[in-house]
């Protein structure tokens, strides 16, 4: 029951190049995405220790490594820690656009997620919506800054 797959679709005006040299950036998550990523640090070489929140009260400790790389049309990642599992980022230009996916398949390793998972996962993915969601107006306005 603690179990989850995420999928996450959007669209930016941008090329995936400036697409993926943005998303690529770990150390760089908590400054244009901040609603969510509070801490990164670079714990081994191409290691990133984070510390993250949705709207919910709490936060998550996990890492993540990039396992594959396919510049500039995404990279797939491992994660381990409070979420432990896997994510795939699929850029592809379409037009002056760009869109993207997201997939995200993790188990919740936080006891206190992990407990709830059975009567509040709906809940919980309702909370990592609002994550991605903050993720995409963050992206295009890390973009517009970069157009600028």
């Amino acid at each position: 029951m603690n179990d989850y797959r995420f999928e996450t679709n959007w669209r930016v005006p941008a090329t995936p190049e400036e697409v993926t040299e943005i998303i690529s950036n770990g150390l760089d998550l908590p400054r244009w995405w901040p609603d969510v990523y509070l801490d990164v640090r670079e714990t081994e070489p191409e290691v990133y220790s984070l510390l993250t929140r949705g709207k919910l009260p709490y936060k998550l400790r996990w890492s993540f490594r990039v396992t594959e790389t396919r510049h500039p049309h995404g990279f797939s990642l491992e994660a381990w820690g409070d979420l432990e599992g896997a994510g795939t980022w699929t850029i592809t230009a379409d037009g002056d656009s760009t869109n993207i996916h997201y997939l995200w398949i993790v188990n919740a390793n936080k006891p206190l997620l992990r407990w709830l998972s059975p009567l509040l996962k709906p809940v919980f993915e309702a909370n990592h919506r609002w994550a991605m969601a903050r993720g995409e107006e963050s992206l295009k306005r890390e973009i517009a800054r970069r157009h600028s």
